[in-house]
C-alpha cells in the first residue's frame, strides 16, 4: 500500500512539473517569435558580474537569446575590478558627481581591466556555452567616437559623440555576439572612460534596437525608495521624465533613467531596468508576461 501511494505521489508530482514546463514554454513562445532577428542591447554589470552563480546564469540567458534567433549585444563596465587593480598599484580612486576622476595613470588601468581582463572573461563564459562572441572596445574600428566630459573637468572621462555601427553590423549578421567594453577614443586619440549605461543606451539607439536592458543591483524604479513593494512595472517615456522632475528618481538612478530616456527618444522600442541579483533575470523580463523589473516605453 505504501509503495502504491508513493508511486501515485511520484506520478502526480511528475505530472505537475511537466505541466509547469509546458506552461512556461507556452508563455514564452510569442515573445521568442517576436524577437527573432531583433537587436537587444544588454548592459552587464553589478552583482551579476561578481557572483560566479549569477555570471553563469547571465551567460546561459544570453546564449539562449542567440539560439532562438535574437541578436544580443553586450556592453559592460567593471567598477569593482578597476578598484581592485588600482589598489594593487597604490592608486587612490577619486570620484566627483558620481563619476571616477580619471587621470592618465588611472586610464591605463581602466583600459587594461575593461578591454582586457573583464572583456575576455565574458567572451570565455559565452563561448563555453557554444555562443559565438567577439570582444571589442569602443576604440576598435572607431566604434565609439568620444569627447571629454565638461571640457575635461573629470580628466579622461568621456561621453559618446557618435557610434559607428558598421563595425558591429557584420558580426550580428553572421550570428556573433559583440561584447563591448565602455572605453572609447577622442578625435585627438586620447583613451576615454565612459559610463557603461551611457554607452549601452547610445549603441541601442544607433542600432535601432528593440530593447535596452540595464542589469542593476536594484529591483527597478521605486515610487518610494524605502518601500520595496512600490516597484513601478511599466511607465511611458513622459512619465519617466516626470519622475525625474518630481525628484522621485535621483542620485545614482539619474544616469540610468537618463540613458533610457535618450535611447527611447531616438527610437528604441523599450528600455528595462532589472535586478541582476535574481538568477535568469534576463529571461524572466523578456520571456514572461509579468516581467521582474521596470519597463519604460515610448508609446502607451
Amino acid at each position: 500500500m505504501d509503495q502504491s501511494f508513493s508511486s501515485h505521489q511520484f506520478e502526480h508530482n511528475h505530472s505537475e512539473k511537466d505541466s509547469t514546463r509546458v506552461s512556461v514554454l507556452s508563455e514564452a513562445l510569442p515573445y521568442i517569435q517576436k524577437f527573432v532577428g531583433r537587436r537587444i542591447v544588454i548592459k552587464y554589470g553589478g552583482a551579476a558580474m561578481s557572483s560566479e552563480t549569477l555570471k553563469k546564469a547571465v551567460f546561459r540567458d544570453i546564449a539562449l537569446l542567440t539560439s532562438v534567433g535574437a541578436q544580443p549585444v553586450i556592453v559592460h563596465g567593471g567598477g569593482p575590478q578597476i578598484n581592485q587593480w588600482l589598489e594593487r598599484f597604490g592608486i587612490k580612486s577619486k570620484f566627483r558627481d558620481g563619476l571616477r576622476v580619471t587621470d592618465e595613470q588611472t586610464m591605463d588601468i581602466v583600459e587594461m581591466v575593461l578591454a582586457g581582463r573583464v572583456n575576455k572573461q565574458i567572451i570565455k563564459g559565452l563561448n563555453q556555452l557554444g555562443a559565438k562572441s567577439v570582444g571589442l572596445s569602443g576604440i576598435d574600428g572607431g566604434l565609439i567616437e568620444g569627447r571629454q566630459l565638461d571640457n575635461g573637468s573629470h580628466g579622461l572621462v568621456g561621453e559618446v559623440a557618435k557610434v559607428h555601427t558598421e563595425v558591429i553590423e557584420p558580426l550580428l549578421s553572421k550570428g556573433y555576439i559583440p561584447v563591448i567594453s565602455s572605453v572609447a577614443a577622442s578625435k585627438q586619440g586620447d583613451s576615454l572612460n565612459i559610463n557603461a549605461d551611457t554607452v549601452a543606451g547610445e549603441i541601442a539607439a544607433a542600432l535601432g534596437a528593440e530593447k535596452l536592458i540595464l542589469l542593476t543591483d536594484i529591483l527597478g524604479i521605486l515610487r518610494d525608495k524605502s518601500d520595496q513593494t512600490s516597484l513601478i512595472r511599466h511607465i511611458r517615456l513622459q512619465e519617466a521624465r516626470e519622475l525625474i522632475e518630481k525628484g522621485i528618481v535621483n542620485g545614482g538612478m539619474m544616469p540610468k533613467i537618463g540613458c533610457c530616456i535618450r535611447a527611447l527618444a531616438q527610437g528604441v522600442a523599450a528600455a528595462h531596468i532589472i535586478d541582476g541579483r535574481i538568477p535568469h533575470a534576463l529571461l524572466l523580463e523578456i520571456f514572461t508576461d509579468a516581467g521582474i523589473g521596470t519597463m519604460i516605453t515610448g508609446r502607451g
